[in-house]
């Protein structure tokens, strides 16, 4: 008996195939819109957490002041004595690297690029997960001497010399010469936005001498040994910089220890959220598209009150007429949930490509959207197989 209901509901479908298809419309609008957002949303997040981790693993950022933005109460900078206390005292940490950045124009033949220059030590490229593409890093007596020598970045070398490999070649920062010894391997964009392969790496020295003219140290770098707990090194932090710093116990630290992990989290959990909230938006669309179904089973039912009519008068039951009409509502919203999937999957692979994330295939929010939008069929399509069902044999022979 199913088999036949089966039969009569795909036989009725294809008797009029154009409403059919524009009765699902809103069944497949509904699926890939929803699929679409979920998925690019959790591409988002993989992207997010991959800059995050590409900025190094176990990372401790140490800025001065309270926090950022108005208000924000600026602190004393660091000195090097503070660094060369973290990196002994803080028996957890793999690599402390002091950090000034400064922006600058790097000038090479008839090409210039106005970049970030930061001025730091080997521990730098050890911290930030930064490899040699080509060159080398610093030696100990040019980190020592402060010599005019830099490691570029892929962008840098890209807008200063093209193809060519940089390595040996001279570049103007204001009014030195600065020999480049290494090319960085790119990274690509970080978490913020920023471009990471932006950057000119020197010396601390040289950078603390020729470009910012002083002895301060912008902020530090600190990468935790696996296994140590981040939050133990954070603690043994906060204590040290307060002593050293001279703060009193009712005062408040005039530093801040930033940890990657708690910037995945935020910025991870503010995908999800907002993929949340845009699938929501798009499952809007599955109940319009219920409702059409709705609407045009209605419409289906009063064009067959007779084919009713003769049924039930020759025998059959009110269960198998009801039966009829729920399966033929939920093969065409069955039908838009394919359709959809479809659609969705190569948008999903088209937009991820566009946006620079990567695809990544959730089955699970597939049969999701697929069984809700079956759910769709049986819910809309009740209330019309109901009345189907339930009109009089000799009403329904009269009707014209």
């Amino acid at each position: 008996m199913l088999w036949n209901t089966l039969l009569l509901a795909l036989r009725s479908i294809r008797r009029n195939l154009m409403r059919s298809c524009l009765t699902i419309l809103g069944i497949v609008i509904g699926v890939a819109a929803v699929i679409t957002m979920v998925t690019l949303g959790n591409g988002a997040t993989k992207s997010v957490a991959d800059q995050i981790s590409s900025m190094g693993s176990n990372l401790l950022m140490v800025l001065p002041g309270q926090r950022f933005g108005p208000g924000a109460v600026p602190g004393a900078p660091f000195r090097i004595a503070d660094v060369d206390a973290v990196r002994h005292q803080i028996t957890a940490a793999r690599a402390v690297a002091p950090v000034v950045s400064k922006s600058a124009t790097a000038v090479y033949q008839a090409n210039n690029w106005a970049t970030a220059v930061t001025g730091s030590s080997n521990e730098y490229f050890e911290a930030g997960n930064w490899e040699i593409a080509s060159g080398r890093n610093f030696t100990e007596v040019e980190e020592r001497s402060g010599k005019a020598v830099c490691v570029i970045g892929e962008t840098v070398r890209e807008k200063l010399f093209g193809r060519q490999n940089p390595v040996g070649s001279q570049i103007r920062i204001k009014q030195f010469s600065c020999e480049v010894i290494g090319l960085l391997r790119a990274k690509g964009q970080a978490s913020m936005g920023q471009d990471q392969d932006d950057t000119v790496v020197m010396p601390l020295r040289t950078v603390q001498r020729r470009i910012a003219g002083n002895q301060d140290i912008g902020r530090m770098t600190i990468s935790v040994k696996e296994g140590a707990s981040i939050d133990t090194v954070k603690d043994q932090l906060s204590r040290l910089l307060r002593e050293r710093r001279n703060i009193g116990d009712n005062e408040d630290d005039d530093f801040r220890v930033m940890d990657t992990r708690q910037i995945a989290e935020a910025l991870t959990s503010t995908t999800k959220i907002l993929t949340m909230l845009l699938g929501a938006v798009a499952a809007v669309s599955l109940l319009v598209g219920g409702i059409g179904i709705m609407n045009i089973m209605l419409v289906s039912v009063t064009e067959r009150t007779r084919e009713i009519g003769i049924r039930l008068a020759i025998g059959a039951l009110e269960r198998e007429v009801l039966l009829q009409f729920l399966i033929e509502a939920v093969v065409l919203s069955s039908l838009g949930g394919l359709v959809g999937i479809a659609l969705a999957t190569a948008a999903s692979i088209s937009l991820a490509g566009l946006m620079d994330i990567p695809y990544l295939f959730d089955l699970g929010i597939n049969l999701l959207s697929f069984l809700f939008s079956a759910a769709i069929g049986v819910i809309f399509g009740y209330f019309p197989a109901r009345r189907a069902a339930g009109l009089n044999p000799i009403d329904a022979l009269r009707h014209e």
